[in-house]
């Protein structure tokens, strides 16, 4: 691809990826005032599952090729990306657009319940296969079945009748479309966050900035692109249960249903693993600390500008020591 070829796809892309996530949310919302399901619910299973589409072919494709280790840093990395940077863009972009808007539009009980398990559980798996237990073919099955029985009881949580938006019998009607539409949206989203990723190295390359630095910044990013798209979008419409589900949604999803297959998967295949999760601790600390933020800011229902900062920061502290740990190792001794 040359660099001219790169620079217009990027532009395009850049559209279609605006408009496919105005699509995923429009037609999302829908979705949730129709069923019942809370927006918190429909972003931890329709969005959080189509977003986290491109860490779970990370995840199938490097188990199958005998490099587990590489699916578990992108999807810890990955959680990262999507607490501090996603939700501290979408922070100061509130921010900016509605000045007097100081917090998150309030959560009824359960939907906070749910980011706050969702939050726990991708806090405290990690720490607990780093300190406690490693990480083998059980632990995959295990977290799969997690993943499965939550999600059930997510899909039995409904809206009180008294708390819904009114809808009418022609919507009910339409409901298969609009969640057709939902995940022709977010089709469109990974599609466009494919090639603006591919464009994006090319025009790197021809930057001359090295692989690392690429890879640690461009390619850590693509796979978050879908989430970030989304969330952002979510978040400026005023929709931030919606976004905020669709980012915890898709944190548990990552250590759940993507971590589990990421160990499950060679054994299937005849090869089963037992990874030394210590090799991650630095990451999975970093995780844990921006959960702990953001479990804070909800608690206290406060996302401004200064909070979008302190995870901004974090995420730029993550960075500077990631690529600083790379460069070390990359020393000769």
């Amino acid at each position: 691809m040359d660099l001219v070829l790169a620079l217009v796809l990027l532009i395009v892309f850049l559209v279609v990826l605006d408009q496919s996530s105005h699509m995923t949310i429009t037609n999302a919302t829908k979705v949730s005032d129709i069923t019942g399901l809370a927006k918190t619910t429909v972003g931890f299973i329709l969005l959080a599952f189509s977003t986290s589409l491109p860490e779970l072919s990370v995840a199938f494709i490097a188990s199958l090729g005998g490099e587990a280790a590489l699916s578990v840093g992108n999807v810890i990395g990955s959680n990262i990306v999507n607490v501090c940077l996603i939700i501290g863009i979408a922070a100061f972009l509130i921010a900016w657009r509605h000045p007097s808007v100081k917090s998150v539009a309030p959560f009824a009980k359960e939907e906070l319940g749910s980011l706050y398990f969702g939050l726990f559980v991708a806090s405290i798996i990690p720490l607990s296969l780093v300190y406690l237990v490693g990480a083998n073919w059980l632990v995959g099955l295990i977290l799969i079945v997690v993943f499965v029985i939550y999600t059930y009881q997510l899909l039995k949580i409904r809206i009180p009748t008294e708390e819904r938006t009114s809808v009418s019998e022609e919507m009910k009607r339409k409901l298969r479309l609009y969640v057709v539409l939902t995940f022709l949206g977010v089709a469109g989203v990974i599609v466009s966050a494919y090639f603006i990723v591919e464009s994006a190295v090319t025009i790197a390359e021809f930057a001359k900035l090295s692989r690392t630095l690429i890879g640690a910044t461009i390619i850590a990013f693509g796979t978050s692109l879908p989430e970030f798209s989304v969330s952002v979008k979510a978040f400026l419409k005023g929709h931030s249960a919606l976004a905020l589900g669709n980012i915890v949604g898709s944190n548990f999803v990552n250590i759940t249903l993507i971590l589990g297959m990421t160990l499950l998967v060679p054994a299937l295949v005849g090869s089963p693993l037992t990874m030394n999760m210590l090799v991650f601790l630095d990451i999975v600390v970093f995780s844990l600390i921006a959960n702990l933020f953001l479990w804070y800011f909800l608690s206290m229902g406060r996302l401004g500008w200064r909070e979008g900062a302190i995870l901004l920061f974090l995420y730029l502290l993550f960075l500077a020591t990631s690529i600083g740990a790379i460069q070390l190792r990359l020393q000769p001794t």
